[in-house]
């Protein structure tokens, strides 16, 4: 079977890129050492190449992913090798950030690509839960991320039906978690709001659809797709969470044109290089920090502080302010990674915080 790459997103831009003596080809699924892709002439199961498996060593966000355009080599014993990465237009990256036992913040700190050369982020988040209605942080979390991937968010809040009266101040809610963002409710099991998330798609525009286990992730690129191409679960009555139906990244094209990109359910997304994505989700916050009497104004205490006056008069929620926080701490753990002063920083910080437990433990009667 043959293939029009260019219904994939492939452009004479993008072939200035492309090495002498290879071929192009878009990552549809990514396993161990190998991928699936999608070349002109087919479908083919690729293993990495030598250059591809140097890079990724000294760079894990240097490994193929879903999404990616990459240049095949033909060997002689007749089959493509995976020569070579092509530069990717946006890439979803994801921290490895985890939290220690005093409260810190640790972990390897490598990132880890979810989807690349994509145009549309889609953020699914459902609108019941058992015990809330959304995640408004998720939501500014992964709408940071959009924003730093270069792609534009899109919140779908799914399963409308489910949600039988305030549907309108939820999506009211979720807007003002993401301001300048677009915010539809979908119901895929009814079609409401399923045409205009397609609308999003046209020519050969490719989304990526993120969002927590139960979201409806899956049912919703089924309804895209007008065919049951992803497998579905219920979501567990008991404590109202989802189970993992996709287990692996997938490239999907769709009828009339457009590709998705269906990832697992998301438990935790460390933050990845970031700076541009966490200002944009918190506009009103940098908006009223400009306002503060001081250019260094931290917001917790500072004489003349517009954030904190915003706050008292119900203008801010706290819930926001918090948010913010406590993405600002974790961007500052994220740049210490590289930064060598800001690490030392970090280290001393923790050693007095260490020496005062100590401490406090010895002073107790």
């Amino acid at each position: 079977m043959s293939y029009d790459l260019s219904s994939f997103g492939w452009t004479d831009l993008r072939a200035a890129d492309l090495p002498d003596g290879t071929v192009p080809a878009r990552v549809s699924r990514v396993d161990r050492g190998a991928a699936e892709v999608i070349a002109a002439d087919g479908q083919h199961h690729v293993r990495y190449g030598a250059r591809v498996r140097r890079a990724s060593a000294a760079d894990p966000v240097a490994l193929p992913c879903v999404g990616d355009w990459v240049a095949l080599t033909w060997l002689p014993e007749g089959r493509y090798e995976l020569d070579e990465v092509l530069p990717r237009t946006t890439a979803f990256v994801r921290g490895g950030v985890s939290r220690d036992s005093v409260g810190g913040l640790s972990g390897d700190g490598q990132g880890q690509v979810l989807a690349a050369n994509v145009d549309i982020v889609f953020v699914a988040e459902p609108s019941m839960h058992s015990t809330d209605f959304a995640d408004l942080g998720r939501i500014e979390r992964l709408v940071a991320l959009a924003w730093e991937s270069g792609g534009t968010p899109v919140v779908l809040v799914t399963k409308s039906d489910l949600f039988e009266d305030g549907l309108d101040d939820l999506v009211a809610d979720v807007r003002a978690a993401a301001p300048g963002v677009a915010v539809h409710a979908v119901s895929s099991l009814l079609g409401d709001g399923v045409e205009l998330a397609r609308g999003y798609l046209e020519g050969s525009r490719t989304a990526v659809i993120l969002g927590p286990s139960g979201a409806g992730k899956s049912t919703l690129v089924n309804a895209l797709a007008g065919d049951g191409v992803m497998e579905t679960q219920q979501v567990r009555a008991a404590d109202g969470r989802g189970r993992h139906t996709t287990v692996h990244r997938e490239l999907i094209p769709l009828p009339g044109g457009g590709l998705v990109i269906d990832t697992p359910g998301i438990r935790r997304v460390g933050l990845y290089d970031i700076g541009e994505g966490v200002d944009r989700v918190f506009s009103d916050i940098e908006d009223l920090a400009a306002e503060c009497r001081f250019g260094d104004c931290g917001h917790d205490g500072e004489p003349g502080c517009a954030v904190l006056a915003a706050l008292e008069r119900g203008d801010l929620p706290e819930r926001r302010l918090q948010s913010w926080r406590k993405l600002q701490r974790e961007a500052v753990w994220m740049a210490s990674r590289t930064d060598a002063r800001l690490r030392k920083e970090q280290q001393n910080k923790w050693k007095i915080i260490h020496k005062e437990m100590r401490r406090s433990g010895r002073n107790r009667p």
